[in-house]
């Protein structure tokens, strides 16, 4: 009997299986494709075999990144596209790779960069995962990752700024979001009454932007504007992770917003409490170690002490 497959990732929230995009889409291509997961919920990629979640364990070794994964666990037979035709499978890399260009950083922006939604959600979330002290080190971490990911694709000539690179990423985002509805019109998924692929990575990057509850919704709200694309999610949802693990919260989103907001305090005060004692180290005077005076002896006293070494 081959070794079950086990998926390394992130865990959910907000009625979500997983916060995490990428998670998120080799999850629904897993559910969509029949495959046998074991989903393990991580709280430290440090932990992972081989950097950033996802990963996937088999018999043979590990396999990261989602196309990775995806096409691992085509050749294990189990195949959300097997009923596309050719045009359909290009279209489906044309649209997954507008996904990365045009979506990806803004979905990142609102999560990491946002600082209104990064301290407020994102960090509270992340850090109540982590064991402490990564949970001071790690979101930070992740958010400079985010930001550095962001201005490497987007932050060419003439955008050199982050406030013209935020102008822009947007603009396409709003933009890709309307190609993707009007592709979608009134179908159950992209291509049909079936979920393949494109589903699963539409899926995957707009579900955490459909359902965590922002403080700034800039992108949100014209997401919310386009009704289709949110069914498409609700749909999966209830089809697919209705009482899959790491599916809505027995809590309810009430107790979630209670808890996030009592953690958002408490991880504020913990890291007001470092820097302080940062400040306090850097201001206190540094004393240089006191140099000790060099005596001096009469020639005399040269002389006897001379004398009194050679004496037996």
């Amino acid at each position: 009997m081959a070794a079950p497959l086990e998926l390394s990732c992130w865990g959910g929230g907000w009625g979500l299986p997983s916060v995490h995009s990428e998670s998120l889409v080799v999850m629904a291509y897993a559910k969509f494709s029949g495959a046998p997961l074991k989903v393990n919920v991580i709280d430290n990629t440090w932990r992972g075999p081989r950097g950033d979640v996802p990963i996937l364990t088999t018999e043979d070794g590990i396999v990261s990144q989602p196309a990775k994964i995806l096409n691992f666990l085509r050749k294990q037979k189990y195949n959300a596209d097997c009923e596309l035709s050719a045009k359909q499978g290009a279209d489906t890399l044309a649209y997954i790779a507008l996904l990365e260009e045009k979506l990806l950083p803004a979905v990142l922006h609102t999560f990491w960069v946002e600082n209104d939604n990064y301290f407020t959600v994102t960090k509270p979330w992340f850090a109540s995962r982590i064991p402490f002290p990564l949970s001071l080190i790690l979101p930070g971490r992740m958010s400079r990752g985010a930001l550095n990911r962001i201005l490497l694709t987007r932050g060419e000539p003439p955008l050199y700024h982050i406030q013209e690179v935020e102008a822009q990423i947007y603009r396409d985002a709003k933009e890709c979001l309307n190609l993707l509805s009007n592709r979608l019109g009134t179908s159950q998924f992209f291509f049909g009454d079936t979920p393949s692929t494109l589903d699963a990575y539409v899926f995957g990057f707009l579900a955490p932007l459909y359902k965590v509850r922002f403080p700034k919704v800039h992108l949100q709200e014209h997401l919310k504007q386009l009704s289709n694309l949110c069914r498409l999610c609700d749909d999966i949802l209830g089809s697919y992770f209705r009482h899959g693990p790491m599916g809505i919260s027995p809590a309810g989103p009430e107790m979630i917003d209670v808890n996030l907001r009592k953690l958002t305090q408490l991880v504020n005060k913990e890291s007001n409490l470092i820097e302080k004692m940062d400040d306090n180290l850097r201001q206190s005077p540094q004393l240089l170690p006191r140099k000790l005076p060099t005596l001096k002896l009469t020639p005399a006293e040269e002389e006897n002490n001379s004398l009194q070494r050679l004496s037996p």
